[in-house]
């Protein structure tokens, strides 16, 4: 943005359209990585992306400027992507033998232009990391999504689950524990931490209270 552009806030306060065209624009690398790590799936990931924000922007349109002008855009929009999901698994696990769907190149690490002995090594790890995301239980994946690929804070992911920050605490450890035990993580842990290996590489820098009341009207 130049020196003349709104804040995202206000621009969704006083130009939705606008506004909501600079939302997907900042926001959208951000949802489609969450959604990825969740599903596994780059196909679904896009799907469950784009209904993330058709449900955002209907959502906005009911909201009065001022609400719009007091969002908090990135927690907001990863209540709506988590209750998405959340719904897709419901729906998937009433559909008998439906496939888990992880396509393993789908799944993005931090390169700096490597050679191919290092694509290979960065292949097999986000093979890795994508069985153990997708062997956690959902109570445990989902928190250490939000909060090593969200980004979010530890108050942000108890706002979107509804539940005390202690509890998030215990859930995202209890899920770095259970990737620190599988064996196929260990060089990666090695290497890069056992809270890197879990965010491929992505740490937690929010630290921001969110509103829980505008996003859980939001996500229904």
């Amino acid at each position: 943005m130049d020196e003349t552009t709104l804040p995202l806030t206000e621009l969704l306060a006083t130009d939705l359209d606008d506004g909501f065209t600079e939302l997907v624009r900042t926001q959208a690398g951000t949802v489609r990585s969450v959604l990825l790590r969740l599903s596994g799936s780059a196909r679904d990931a896009d799907d469950l992306g784009q209904e993330t924000f058709l449900r955002a922007y209907s959502a906005l349109r009911d909201y009065p400027p001022e609400r719009r002008g007091q969002l908090q855009p990135r927690a907001w929009l990863l209540t709506i992507a988590a209750n998405v999901w959340r719904n897709h698994v419901r729906t998937l696990s009433r559909r008998p033998g439906v496939a888990d769907g992880i396509e393993v190149t789908a799944i993005e690490v931090p390169d700096g232009a490597p050679g191919p002995e290092q694509l290979a090594l960065d292949g097999a790890r986000r093979a890795r990391l994508v069985a153990a995301l997708s062997a956690l239980p959902d109570h445990h994946r989902l928190p250490v999504v939000l909060r090593h690929i969200g980004e979010l804070s530890y108050q942000e992911v108890a706002g979107i689950l509804d539940c005390p920050v202690g509890t998030v605490k215990a859930q995202v450890s209890r899920g770095l524990a259970a990737l620190r035990a599988e064996p196929g993580l260990a060089a990666d842990r090695a290497t890069y931490g056992a809270a890197a290996a879990a965010a491929g590489g992505t740490t937690a820098k929010t630290t921001h209270e969110p509103g829980r009341k505008e996003r859980k009207e939001a996500t229904g």
